[in-house]
C-alpha cells in the first residue's frame, strides 16, 4: 500500500496526567501568589485555539506551572515553546514535558516582567509593523496578582514596537479575572468603561473570546476567567507617546463618577487650574459635563492631542505631579502648624 505522503501531526507521547503531576511533585497553589491550576484540557485546548493557527509557530507561555495549557500548545504542533515560570516547583514537571517534546521546549526561570522576550525568538521570525501578524504568539494563565501591570507594560512595549514586538505585531491570549476582562472590552458609556478599555483599545484590537467558570480550577477563585485576545493595530488611534496618553486618562477616570473637568484639572498646578483645562478642553472641542466613561477614543485623542500642544509651550508641564502637590500643601500646612504650637509655647 502506497504511503499518503502526509506528515503525522506532532502528539504528546503517553504521559502523567495534570492532576497526577501535582500530586508527584506535590504541587499547591500559593494564595499569596494568586495561584489556580486549570486541570480540564477540554478548557486548556480551548484557549490554545483562541490564539490562532499555531502549527510551526514560536510561542511564549507566560507562568505556566503545571503544565496544562503547556500540553495544550505543545499539541497545537508549535515550531518552539518558550516556557517564563518564576515558581521553581513547577519546573520538573516542566522538565518532563520537555523531555517529552525533544527540542521544542525550552525553560527560562524569570519573571516575566523582567525577562528581555526581544531575545527569545530568531531574527528572521521579524515582519514589519505593516505586515500580517508574525508567527509569533504570547499564551498565558495569568496570576491575576499580576495580569493589571503586565498587560500596561506590553501596551507600552506595543506602542514602542519593543519587547515582544520588536517581532512585529504579536498576538496575545491571556486570562484575566472576569471583571478585568470586562473593563478591557467595554464600549464608551458602558459601566465597566475604565482606563484599562482606553490604554488597550487605542493600541490593540481586544476581543473577549469566552469565559471559564471559577469551578473550572483548583483551588476555585471568587470569580470566573475570561480569556482575552489582542491584536495590536496598524496605526494606534491616538498618536501620542504612551506616557503622555496614560498620564491623561489616568487622570479623566480618577474621578469617574464626577464630570470629565474635573479629572482634567489635576493635569495642571493649582495656579493656573481653571484657566489651563478650560483652554485644554476647548482645544479639544469635548464637553465638560460628559463622564470619563462617555468619552469615546476620539475624545481621548482629541484630549492627548490639546495636552502635548500645551506641553510643547511650556516644557515645564508635563513633570507636573498632582499628588506631589498635594503632599507638598500637606507639609508646608504641617510645618505651618508645628510652628505656630512653637509661638505659642514661648508665650
Amino acid at each position: 500500500m502506497a504511503a499518503s505522503g502526509k506528515v503525522a501531526a506532532f502528539r504528546l507521547p503517553p504521559l502523567p496526567t495534570v492532576k497526577e503531576i501535582i500530586k508527584l511533585f506535590n504541587l499547591r497553589a500559593q494564595k499569596q501568589l494568586s495561584q489556580n491550576f486549570l486541570l480540564d484540557l477540554r478548557l486548556t485546548d480551548k484557549i490554545a485555539r483562541q490564539a490562532g493557527k499555531l502549527k510551526d509557530a514560536h510561542v511564549c507561555e507566560v507562568g505556566p506551572g503545571p503544565g496544562g495549557i503547556t500540553r495544550s500548545i505543545l499539541n497545537a504542533d508549535v515550531a518552539q515553546l518558550l516556557l517564563v515560570e518564576k515558581d521553581t516547583r513547577f519546573i520538573p514537571g516542566l522538565q518532563m514535558l520537555s523531555e517529552a517534546a525533544p527540542g521544542k521546549v525550552h525553560i527560562v526561570h524569570g519573571d516575566i516582567l523582567t525577562y528581555k522576550m526581544e531575545r527569545a525568538f530568531p531574527k528572521h521570525l521579524q515582519k514589519k509593523w505593516e505586515d500580517d501578524p508574525p508567527n509569533v504568539h504570547i499564551i498565558g494563565n495569568l496570576p491575576f496578582s499580576v495580569s493589571t501591570p503586565l498587560i500596561i507594560r506590553w501596551l507600552e512595549n506595543v506602542s514602542n514596537r519593543d519587547g515582544p514586538f520588536v517581532y512585529g505585531r504579536t498576538q496575545m491570549t491571556l486570562t484575566f479575572q472576569k471583571e478585568v476582562a470586562e473593563r478591557l472590552t467595554a464600549t464608551t458609556g458602558s459601566k465597566q468603561r475604565s482606563r484599562l478599555s482606553i490604554m488597550a483599545q487605542y493600541l490593540c484590537t481586544v476581543q473577549n473570546r469566552f469565559t471559564i467558570p471559577g469551578r473550572a480550577f483548583v483551588p476555585k477563585p471568587e470569580v470566573d476567567v475570561s480569556v482575552v485576545h489582542f491584536t495590536p493595530l496598524v496605526q494606534p488611534k491616538i498618536q501620542q507617546p504612551f506616557k503622555l496618553v496614560e498620564k491623561v486618562v489616568k487622570s479623566v477616570f480618577q474621578f469617574r463618577r464626577k464630570y470629565c473637568w474635573r479629572g482634567v484639572e489635576i493635569l495642571f498646578p493649582e495656579a493656573e487650574r481653571l484657566e489651563k483645562s478650560e483652554q485644554m478642553l476647548m482645544l479639544a472641542d469635548v464637553d465638560p459635563t460628559l463622564r470619563p466613561a462617555q468619552l469615546s477614543i476620539l475624545h481621548f485623542k482629541n484630549l492627548c492631542n490639546a495636552y502635548r500642544k500645551m506641553c510643547d509651550e511650556d516644557t515645564s508641564l508635563f513633570s507636573y505631579n498632582y499628588r506631589e502637590e498635594l503632599k507638598q500643601k500637606k507639609r508646608t500646612r504641617k510645618k505651618g502648624h508645628l510652628e505656630q504650637s512653637a509661638r505659642e509655647d514661648q508665650l
